[in-house]
């Protein structure tokens, strides 16, 4: 028998058959269905009328009464409820001191998302401990994504398992606030970060949602390669409650390590923990690389400082009497700087009148002329329009530096022995990307391609980009198709945009476009950045090049309706005409979240022919690095 034809359980009555008896009794006495229509309209009323007058939370709010509930504190998610709810899987308790090893649960696994104790271990356990610092998570998720960057190769250089956040801050909703506050823990981003950024803006504006960071990082992906575990999980390792994560990011000196790990026999040895002091990173005057080669140590005598105290850093090279051109190449230094570039230091060779003893044309001979007379070469990145705000990977560089100035991260901090070892405060801005220079061109290309194939978009958001691409190429005719970022929103109000007013904007985007228009049209042969894995995206050359009139993808953090008419009438077509109520029905509910539809139209962004952006902008110096790894043309791409 099917199992909607057995009887129903004598313990649980027909609830259903119930109801169809008080229907067909209803029905059949028309004054009684009328009172009971006129009743209920009654209480409901009173309901709605009492909630706006009751001193207790309720889900109905005069803007009063949300800005007092908004200022409680920060955690606040749907206005019925001031506390975060129960989250869908319950982290696994905390284990009391002197509790014996758990052991596995017999019931079944957990989702792939949640590891348990065991798996935590088994990361953790090839490495020498634990490496982290103190995250900025106020800033936007691109400056996030750098500086988890710089984070993946600073732990990998110490051999120690790196520890990100559990979540990160997404700063508004596509739709009002309350509609996100029912899927994400919304807060207010001064009380939960510690910042005063946005303290006088209004208070729909000082709001963000806390979103789990596997929402906007390919988790999975990123520890195919590298030791890399969340916070909340470090907790759980260590016998404390996941929900006493820091909110700011800020990793608390004491209170992290303050329980044993869970696998340890001893249950009195608490984590013994090191902190890099900020101002030891690079001093004014250093320059802080990855490691220092052992053949750049011999030349340069370098030497470990006697006695076991750390400090600003472990070792130093040995002075040495400088030349009449190490002279030289110090006076070509820019004013100020401790730094030159490639150029400016064989420029000063030749003054130095070394053109007719060596040859300046070979690079080689160059690096071990400058290696003779005290000075090193290091390997960095390109900057964008001379600042290093979009951290590009794309065009290496070299750059020339006194030998004594070097400061090596794993020859200074990999022999600490402590359990963890914390990078104390900000690292991250007028930094190149990595927050250090190389020392050798295979360490450099190693960073660069962890950048692009490491730190990863979820699959979810390049499986959706990847269909938006193909309704654009339809609308245009199947003709290839141009996009751009224009950075407005807060940005405009800081000054921060290449154009004030949206005229003036939408007239540089399209003179923009107009010149790369005219570069796919010419397109005859095919080159790629030199990037890992880097192929030619033959689609550049099988498809026709964009016509005059063809609409073009505009991403932007723009909310005025009438800068987007402005902006639309131009040609341009935004993620919102391009989703369907599938896609968002698919994608689920972080779709409405701004930073997580930025995630999507950078990931399509990377999939147009043409693209433009801000010179200044993280999220297009992302989008020019993930365009190189897929085999973007140079010349489709542009920032300035």
């Amino acid at each position: 028998m099917s199992p909607e034809n057995l009887p129903s359980p004598a313990s649980q009555p027909n609830h259903g058959r119930s109801f169809r008896r008080l229907r067909v009794s209803l029905r059949a006495h028309g004054p009684i269905r009328t009172g009971l229509f006129v009743l209920s309209t009654i209480v409901i009323s009173l309901i709605v009328f009492a909630s706006f007058l009751s001193p207790t939370d309720s889900l109905w709010r005069r803007p009063s009464d949300w800005y007092g509930l908004l200022q409680k504190g920060p955690f606040v998610s749907n206005p019925k409820y001031p506390y975060p709810p129960t989250p869908p899987h319950a982290p696994t308790p905390a284990i009391p001191t002197g509790a014996s090893r758990p052991s596995p649960s017999p019931s079944p696994s957990p989702p792939s998302d949640i590891l348990t104790l065991e798996q935590i271990r088994d990361i953790v356990t090839p490495t020498k401990g634990f490496f982290s610092r103190d995250f900025s998570l106020g800033l936007g998720w691109n400056n996030m994504r750098y500086i988890l960057d710089a984070a993946v190769l600073q732990a990998e250089l110490l051999n120690r398992t790196l520890v990100v956040p559990s979540f990160v801050y997404a700063r508004a909703c596509e739709y009002n606030i309350t509609v996100c506050a029912d899927y994400a823990t919304m807060v207010n981003k001064n009380d939960a970060i510690g910042w005063e950024e946005w303290r006088k803006l209004p208070y729909e504006q000082q709001m963000g949602f806390r979103i789990p960071i596997s929402i906007m990082l390919d988790l999975p992906l990123l520890r195919q390669k590298y030791p890399v575990i969340t916070a909340s999980e470090y907790l759980r390792l260590h016998g404390q409650d996941p929900e006493s994560e820091s909110s700011s990011g800020f990793w608390p000196r004491e209170q992290y390590i303050a329980r044993p790990n869970v696998f340890q026999s001893n249950k009195t040895r608490t984590p013994t923990q090191f902190i890099i002091e900020n101002h030891w990173y690079d001093p004014s005057g250093t320059h802080r690389v990855d490691y220092i080669p052992q053949e750049m140590k011999d030349r340069g005598k370098w030497g470990r400082h006697p006695g076991t105290k750390i400090g600003e850093t472990a070792g130093s090279f040995a002075p040495e009497e400088p030349t009449d051109v190490s002279n030289r190449l110090t006076s070509a230094l820019p004013d100020g700087k401790f730094i030159m570039d490639w150029d400016t230091a064989k420029t000063a060779l030749r003054a130095a009148g070394l053109g007719t003893e060596v040859d300046l044309n070979n690079d080689d001979v160059v690096e071990r002329t400058l290696n003779i007379h005290g000075w090193e070469v290091l390997r960095s990145f390109q900057s964008v329009i001379g600042m290093d705000y979009a951290k590009t990977i794309v065009n290496p560089i070299n750059e020339v530096v006194h030998r004594s100035t070097i400061r090596g991260f794993k020859d200074d901090y990999h022999h600490v022995d402590a359990d963890v070892v914390i990078l104390a405060g900000e690292t991250h801005l007028f930094r190149k990307p990595g927050a250090m220079r190389f020392t050798v061109e295979s360490s450099r290309a190693k960073y660069a391609s962890m950048v692009v194939h490491s730190l990863g978009s979820p699959p979810k958001v390049t499986a959706l980009a990847k269909v938006l691409a193909a309704r654009i190429r339809k609308i245009n005719g199947g003709r290839l198709w141009m996009g751009a970022h224009m950075r407005r929103g807060d940005f405009a109000r800081l000054g921060w945009v290449m154009e004030q007013n949206p005229e003036a904007h939408i007239r540089r985007v399209k003179d923009r476009l107009q010149a790369g228009r005219t570069v796919l049209a010419r397109l005859s042969n095919l080159a790629t950045y030199d990037v890992e894995g880097a192929k030619p995206d033959m689609e550049q050359l099988k498809l026709h090049p964009p016509l005059p009139d063809d609409k073009f993808f505009v991403a932007t953090d723009e909310r005025d309706p009438e800068a987007l008419r402005v902006i639309s009438e131009a040609g341009a077509i935004f993620l919102s005409e391009l989703l369907t109520i599938e896609d968002r029905r698919s994608f689920g509910w972080p779709l409405m979240i701004t930073d997580v539809r930025a995630l999507v139209e950078q990931a399509l962004l990377v999939r147009s022919a043409f693209f433009y952006g801000h010179g200044m902008s993280s999220l297009s110096g992302v989008i020019i690095n993930m365009r190189a790894a897929r085999g973007a043309d140079p010349r489709t791409m542009l920032l300035d």
